[in-house]
């Protein structure tokens, strides 16, 4: 069974997390990238002109993501960690989710927050990879927290 640690980060937090957890886990790591960065104003959720703010308002964004240099088919497992934005996963998750075959596979959860939990989440989640299971991790995990995740 292969296990991938994928992973979006805004600022460098989850990032962080994502290489610790695919450390522990002795898996396979894979950032998704926008297809145009991310800038500090695009960023800005307390400007609702912001990039962020935009695609956040329109569930159905799909922010254009850069090639994936993994073989999804080749993974039973993937780790999927991003911040939370709004209460969900940024629509580039969406994204991501949208762009392979994740049937049958198993897609643990974790994010980084500054104030919140999952939200709804998953749930938004769910209909971009409608054939797998999407399970709840941890928001903001340690170390040992890391350990139960790359468990899982």
């Amino acid at each position: 069974m292969k296990t991938l640690v994928a992973y979006f980060s805004a600022s460098g937090n989850t990032a962080r997390l994502a290489k610790t957890l695919a450390d522990a886990a002795g898996a396979d790591i894979c950032e998704i990238r926008p297809a145009v960065p991310y800038t500090a104003e695009d960023l800005n959720w307390q400007n609702k002109e912001s990039r962020s703010s935009i695609e956040m308002r329109d569930r159905s964004s799909r922010p254009e993501i850069q090639k994936i240099d993994v073989e999804l088919a080749d993974y039973d497992t993937v780790f999927l960690g991003f911040p939370i934005w709004w209460y969900v996963a940024p629509t580039i998750i969406n994204t991501f989710l949208e762009s392979g075959d994740f049937s049958g596979k198993r897609i643990i959860l974790f994010a980084t927050s500054g104030s919140s939990g999952f939200g709804k989440a998953a749930e938004s989640l769910q209909p971009s990879a409608p054939d797998a299971e999407i399970i709840e991790g941890r928001v903001n995990p340690t170390v040992n927290d890391i350990k139960v995740i790359a468990a899982m």
